[in-house]
């Protein structure tokens, strides 16, 4: 049986662009979740972690926490520590990405389902806050469900991005599908992946499957991930995308701002 989390895991430790591992790297960073006030990586980490996991302090909410509470207790050690190059990371991501993303041996699946979440609820918090202080009013509080449902969500919206200026021809099928080989995903999962490059694009379903917000955020951020962003084409899709999934330009403002992407 498929395992969403752990294909889209995959997706982002082989990096679907050049640019992926940077923009990962940078979302940890003080442009993305590490420069989040205390309060809300706590939170953050309480709503993703081990109790609704049923595994306080452990697995990935564990994980998590530990990520978090590094950011927190010292940026310049976890700057560093995402800038060098872990070697039992896979990919090369670096360690607090390759940790999140479950690149090192025994980790948990579901850590870019938990990494996207973590961004698309500060997102939405920083947008409420500033919209609930301008009203004299307290925000209110946001849960990111993580779910394989989602995570299957992000890896289709991943590929529908990736055919944003036109079809995907097979050799970059094929370098996609290779990178998630050298990362040592099974058969299954280079399968779907493929199948799902080579679907004709259809936007409407990705949208009409989208439950709410913070997954329409993670949508969004997903299918950053998934191109560089640098021709018309692609610019013209993701306005397409954020219109399509309502996103307030200040939530897209800040998912591109965590990204490292102007």
């Amino acid at each position: 049986m498929l395992d969403a989390k752990r294909l889209l895991d995959s997706l982002l430790q082989a990096g679907m662009t050049e640019s992926t591992g940077a923009r990962l790297q940078n979302a940890l960073g003080p442009q993305g979740l590490g420069g989040q006030q205390s309060g809300l990586l706590g939170q953050l980490a309480g709503v993703l972690g081990g109790e609704r996991q049923g595994t306080a302090g452990g697995g990935l909410g564990g994980l998590l926490g530990q990520v978090v509470g590094g950011l927190q207790q010292s940026a310049g050690r976890a700057g560093e520590a995402i800038k060098s190059n872990d070697p039992v990371t896979v990919g090369g991501l670096g360690a607090i990405v390759g940790a999140v993303l479950g690149g090192r041996k025994g980790a948990l699946g579901g850590g870019a389902l938990a990494l996207l979440g973590s961004l698309a609820v500060a997102a939405l918090q920083a947008a409420q806050q500033n919209r609930a202080a301008a009203a004299g009013a307290e925000p209110p509080a946001l849960e990111q469900l993580a779910s394989d449902d989602t995570a299957l969500l992000l890896v289709r919206a991943m590929a529908a991005a990736a055919k944003a200026d036109g079809e995907i021809d097979a050799q970059e099928i094929a370098r996609i599908t290779g990178k998630l080989e050298e990362i040592g995903a099974d058969e299954e999962t280079r399968r779907f992946v493929e199948e799902e490059l080579r679907r004709p694009l259809d936007l409407d379903a990705i949208v009409r499957a989208v439950p709410g917000p913070e997954v329409a955020v993670e949508v969004y951020a997903a299918s950053l991930l998934a191109i560089e962003v640098d021709t018309p084409a692609e610019r013209a899709y993701l306005e397409t995308l954020a219109s399509r999934l309502q996103l307030p330009r200040a939530v897209v403002a800040q998912v591109h701002r965590a990204f490292g992407i102007a």
